[in-house]
């Protein structure tokens, strides 16, 4: 007899800040929360030897699902950040009974001029390429503010 565990989110994620040289940001609209924007992110996933993903190693997945860019042939860089957050209540079931936080850690991806990119539509419906600053008044999550102030500070700017 087969037993079916289901399969639970692993509390630890990667968001890529993705931005041109001169700070234009990349955000998209969730496919299942209109009118919510964001940057790429995703949670780490379990290798089949059982390890667990790094996060550059999400990032860089994260990257080519969301947006078919290769991470790799731009400018990625480890921000040495992360940060902790309650998971939203609507989205707890994802994870393992119990689970209320997830730690989130922070990359850039910089490249020379905004790309058209190619969204995954279970996930993101629209995307936008907008200044830094516009894109820290419409992104949702608090962490994604944060990236983004981050980002303005690596340049010597503030929010």
């Amino acid at each position: 007899m087969e037993s079916h565990q289901p399969v639970y989110k692993i509390p630890v994620s990667a968001l890529v800040l993705i931005h041109t040289t001169d700070l234009q940001v990349l955000i998209m609209e969730r496919a299942d929360k209109p009118g919510f924007w964001q940057s790429v992110t995703g949670s780490l996933e379990q290798l089949p030897n059982g390890e667990l993903e790094q996060p550059m190693a999400a990032a860089i997945r994260e990257v080519h699902e969301e947006t078919g860019l290769d991470a790799t042939e731009y400018k990625l860089v480890d921000w040495q950040l992360s940060h902790v957050y309650e998971i939203y209540p609507h989205w707890r079931f994802r994870y393992a009974p119990g689970v209320t936080e997830n730690t989130e850690h922070i990359f850039g991806l910089e490249l020379p001029a905004p790309v058209a990119v190619q969204l995954a539509p279970r996930e993101h419906v629209a995307y936008e390429w907008v200044d830094w600053r516009e894109a820290a008044q419409r992104v949702f999550s608090w962490t994604n503010i944060e990236a983004l102030r981050k980002l303005g500070e690596r340049h010597h700017l503030i929010l």
